[in-house]
């Protein structure tokens, strides 16, 4: 495989500072929230109706969040991702709000966010770069630091 430089391309470059564009309609029906309840000795599932609205309001407030990532200057001009935003933020809501998520989920969170470019290995995979904006100073190379000894790399007052 090429690289970038060899093949020529160029990387999409997307606003460090954020997509200030409006913020699509959230996508996803409500996910609805059941809790067990019994009457005479038997057990049935409810619509938690108070769980059902701490989901949807983190699901929106994350949808709100990511619309204002350099990323989402990408996903606006392809409505086909919307879904999967969503679907990404849906995801996120669920492992952050059930304390034993199962591992799979976590993975697949991290699928998600390579796939949505959230990821520096995501942005590379959608060719897409993050670029400062020109009023941004720019940043100092970093200094050489010092050269220790190896006997003085674990004490504590550095090796005076």
């Amino acid at each position: 495989m090429s690289s970038l430089r060899s093949a020529d391309l160029k990387l999409v470059q997307l606003p460090a500072d954020g997509f200030d564009g409006d913020v699509p309609e959230f996508p996803l029906p409500r996910m609805l929230r059941y809790r067990w309840e019994f009457e005479d000795k038997r057990k049935f599932q409810v619509v938690d109706d108070d769980a059902t609205g701490m989901v949807r309001d983190r699901e929106l407030a994350l949808w709100d969040q990511v619309w204002r990532t350099p990323q989402a200057a990408a996903w606006y001009t392809q409505p086909w991702r919307w879904t999967i935003v969503a679907e990404y933020c849906r995801l996120k809501t669920v492992v952050e709000m059930e304390p034993d998520a199962k591992a799979a989920l976590v993975a697949q969170l991290h699928r998600y966010r390579d796939q949505l470019g959230l990821t520096p290995a995501g942005l590379k995979e959608n060719g897409w770069a993050i670029v400062a904006a020109a009023e941004a100073p720019r940043l100092a190379p970093v200094k050489e630091m010092p050269k220790r000894r190896s006997r003085d790399r674990f004490r504590a007052d550095g090796g005076s």
